[in-house]
């Protein structure tokens, strides 16, 4: 019965050491609810059910709703409905252009055949 709740212990101990880290290296923008240094206030005081809510509640999930992501601008549906279709088709008529040209520099001088 000792042995188990010495490994129970030191499983907690190791949930609650990873829970303040995990916490502590997140960005700011990555907590929720409360700001960053309540968050490790709660895992820190509250040892293993503060880490249980950091996992549950407290974080942002990497693929969820709440992290702003960059998008490219080909890829941003607002940014093309912005432009007009003369201006997406000189926008492809340039990077075709630019395109042919560093084809035409990486090909480099033909070697003579013999």
């Amino acid at each position: 019965m000792v042995r188990l709740l010495f490994i129970g212990g030191l499983l907690a101990l190791v949930f609650w050491v990873f829970s303040i880290v995990d916490c502590a290296v997140q960005p700011a923008t990555r907590h929720r609810g409360v700001s960053k240094g309540v968050w490790i206030a709660i895992v820190v005081l509250i040892p293993v059910i503060g880490g249980i809510l950091w996992f549950t509640i407290g974080r942002y999930r990497a693929g969820g709703k709440g992290v702003a992501r960059s998008v490219a601008p080909d890829d941003d549906p607002e940014f093309l409905r912005s432009i007009s279709k003369t201006e997406q088709d000189d926008r492809i008529r340039r990077l075709e252009e630019e395109l042919a040209r560093l084809d035409d520099e990486n090909d480099g001088p033909a070697e003579p055949r013999s």
